[in-house]
């Protein structure tokens, strides 16, 4: 970059196809970056995208409607559904939309750190714009790695593959694939590196605060199995925003008539979504399976208020199924974001953890008393067990951290303790009787849990090998 200079352009294109991708970054539109408040302002980008479909079915929590799998080509959603290891997944995959966003993301986030230190402006602005930048940054490495790259098992991190690392705007990188280790220490970095200069009221909901900054890093320890890391960081995240949204007295002062939209749920830590805003519209794509169904009581608002059993056009009557049926101009919540209920549950989870089960279900009570109408229903007594407490408080983020990525991220790092792994079961079809009905299994030790790269990926960068005992199909 020439001295003096400085201006980038904003490269508005489409998502990065590998590692190393944007090598062949060609803009289709751009604007003028040339001041620090500028690149301050790059920082919120509203409708960040996440798609699950590389792996929305490989869970317990989701359902296809029957006339959606049965006499229908095999895809990658029936593929996942019916947990189907006779298909080679790389073949289905010429490319990933979640991959190429994420890696999109990172780059311009890239953008930030590496240049608004040349731009005009207030220091103390630059400091603040890198440091939110990387704490966006972490996220998308951490979405990326608990996707494409191995669970974390404290014995093999530092050898099990994960996934390229990207660190700084350089359109001459040809990084290699890291492991989970090493992407994981490169994650806490940058949020170490970051808090001390985060605001606890950020310029807009797209900017992260200090709130969503210790709630990510409790995350990343909650994976790692450092319990007593989590709790210092979701405490940390609590001072700043402890606020549990009461849908008991929302149903009660008539619920969805009152509406809850984006930027206004108190709960939510930071926005980011599926697809855009409109995400929970789509029912078809938003049923929940009859083994979820059934966790909630008869009085839970999480799902008296939202779901519907009832549209024949959306589910199949008489499977037990339910589908989100709450417009997002009704009520907002996110998916793939965080909000304060998980910062909760992943502090009662680490207290449980450490045989202190009162603890743990004081918060699980604190929760349930603002989701459940009806008192008695809602308080749950304290287990004698360890065990018998992890059970309520799984069950608990099932209800509660409904689609996006947590059931599938929470199977995966559960199942590589063997006291928490689980064998997934779909027992299909329910209602249609002109084929029979199997059971098809998931264990937990399947490679399915990780999604292997793209063809797209894997051809622009040759040195990025499967995490998976997949083969290529060239």
């Amino acid at each position: 970059m020439k001295s003096g200079i400085h201006f980038i352009y904003i490269l508005l294109v489409a998502g990065l196809l590998s590692c190393n991708k944007y090598l062949d970054i060609v803009p289709k539109g751009q604007q003028v970056v040339e001041t620090t408040q500028d690149f301050y302002n790059m920082v919120s980008l509203p409708n960040r995208g996440y798609p699950i479909n590389n792996f929305q079915y490989l869970v317990d929590d989701q359902w296809m409607k029957e006339s959606n799998v049965i006499g229908v080509l095999k895809s990658m959603d029936i593929i996942n559904f019916t947990f189907d290891t006779t298909e080679n997944r790389v073949n289905r995959l010429p490319s990933s939309s979640l991959y190429n966003q994420a890696y999109k993301y990172i780059n311009r986030w890239n953008m930030i750190i590496t240049l608004v230190d040349e731009s005009k402006g207030d220091e103390n602005m630059k400091k603040l714009a890198k440091a939110e930048a990387r704490v966006h940054r972490a996220f998308d490495h951490f979405v990326l790695l608990n996707t494409f790259g191995r669970p974390y098992v404290p014995e093999t991190a530092s050898t099990d593959g994960g996934i390229c690392i990207m660190d700084k705007y350089d359109l001459e990188a040809q990084p290699k694939k890291s492991t989970v280790a090493e992407v994981y220490a490169f994650i806490e970095k940058d949020l170490d590196e970051s808090i001390p200069y985060l605001q606890a009221t950020p310029l807009d909901e797209y900017h992260p605060s200090l709130a969503y900054a210790w709630a990510l890093k409790a995350k990343v320890h909650l994976f790692k199995r450092e319990w007593d890391k989590c709790i210092a960081a979701a405490q940390q995240s609590m001072s700043f925003n402890n606020k549990i949204f009461d849908l008991v007295n929302y149903a009660a002062t008539g619920g969805i008539t009152n509406p809850i939209t984006a930027g206004n749920n108190p709960e939510v830590l930071n926005y980011v979504y599926m697809t855009g805003r409109n995400e929970m519209n789509i029912a078809y794509v938003n049923i929940i399976s009859p083994e979820l169904r059934n966790l909630f009581g008869a009085t839970d608002t999480r799902f008296n208020l939202f779901f519907n059993t009832t549209n024949r056009s959306f589910l199949d009557i008489g499977s037990n199924t339910a589908y989100w049926n709450v417009k997002f101009t009704e009520y907002f919540t996110v998916t793939v974001g965080m909000r304060t209920p998980e910062v909760l549950l992943m502090l009662a989870e680490c207290y449980a953890r450490q045989n202190n089960l009162s603890a743990a279900m004081g918060l699980i009570n604190e929760l349930r008393a603002k989701r459940i109408v009806n008192a008695t229903e809602a308080h749950l007594e304290t287990p004698a067990t360890i065990r018998e407490t992890m059970e309520i408080i799984i069950s608990e983020r099932r209800k509660e951290l409904l689609f996006g990525f947590n059931r599938f991220w929470d199977l995966r790092r559960l199942n590589t303790e063997p006291e928490y792994a689980k064998t997934v079961v779909h027992k299909f079809p329910l209602v249609n009787t002109t084929v029979p009905q199997q059971e098809y299994k998931l264990p937990p030790n399947s490679y399915m849990y990780i999604i292997p790269f793209p063809q797209d990926v894997l051809k622009k960068n040759p040195s990025l090998t499967l995490n998976t005992n997949e083969t290529l199909p060239w």
